[in-house]
């Protein structure tokens, strides 16, 4: 019964969520278009987001857990891993970071009505269907790792079921870690799948919690061990997660729910 009274509060929750957004971008977009016009203007680009992402976290009733292993030094690039459950992973991966950071991302995106717009000019945009489109993200990547900017990938690719703990990792991060000789930072995020959930009906306000793992080293390494370094990365994201009550319980009740279904 408490179910489907917290529903309709829920579904304006959420359409506060797409209101702040919009509502933002269209606000900020005179400000949007002439630093997204350069990539030298890029990170001052990434500090208006950043801002941004800190407003969306508060408004949205969060608060937030960060435990990091190791801090990222400044002037210096990285490629940061993380898993991805939610629409929200992005906008906490800003917030964690004050060095610039440009996405690898889905083509998709670029549909969405005024997001998309920004979205194709600010992100490394990629067609996971098109071998060429992979290929072009190493060239794209260079050209951007310069002068502390970094670059970030969910490496499973798409955004796997909620029963899932952690799929796959592709090897194009990897790749591109070793061909610029760059650290590796893996981003642990525990409770966007459970508080900010693709279905608009679950989730709610709470406490979003994040872990910056130990960095791993790409030095000496060759194009031939990106396997290694896919599976060293996912197990140690893995060996988090699967070691988290409150992750392995939502994962434990959606995997339940899938087996009823079926």
């Amino acid at each position: 019964m408490m179910k489907y009274i917290k529903m309709p509060f829920l579904l304006l929750w959420r359409i506060w969520f797409y209101i702040l957004v919009f509502v933002t971008i269209i606000v900020l977009s005179p400000i949007l278009l002439v630093l997204t016009s350069s990539e030298k203007w890029y990170p001052h680009f990434w500090k208006v987001v950043r801002g941004f992402s800190y407003m969306l976290v508060y408004a949205m009733g969060f608060r937030l857990k960060i435990e990091r292993e190791e801090e990222i030094e400044k002037d210096k690039s990285y490629l940061f891993c993380a898993n991805h459950t939610s629409f929200f992973d992005i906008w906490l991966m800003c917030v964690l970071s004050k060095n610039p950071i440009v996405f690898v991302g889905k083509k998709e995106l670029v549909k969405i009505p005024v997001f998309g717009f920004f979205y194709k000019r600010a992100v490394i945009m990629v067609d996971r269907g098109d071998a060429e489109s992979r290929r072009k993200v190493y060239t794209m990547a260079k050209k951007r790792l310069t002068n502390g900017t970094s670059v970030a990938i969910y490496p499973e690719g798409l955004v796997p079921e909620e029963e899932v703990v952690l799929a796959p990792f592709k090897n194009g991060a990897f790749s591109l870690a070793i061909q610029h000789q760059i650290p590796i930072v893996p981003q642990v995020y525990f409770d966007c799948k459970r508080l900010f959930s693709w279905n608009v009906f679950k989730g709610g306000p709470g406490v979003l919690r994040a872990k910056q793992l130990k960095f791993i080293s790409t030095n000496d390494l060759e194009l031939k061990d990106r396997r290694f370094l896919n599976k060293k990365t996912f197990d140690l994201m893995h060996n988090e997660l699967s070691n988290d009550v409150l992750y392995m319980k939502d994962t434990n009740k959606a995997k339940d729910e899938q087996e009823k279904i079926n």
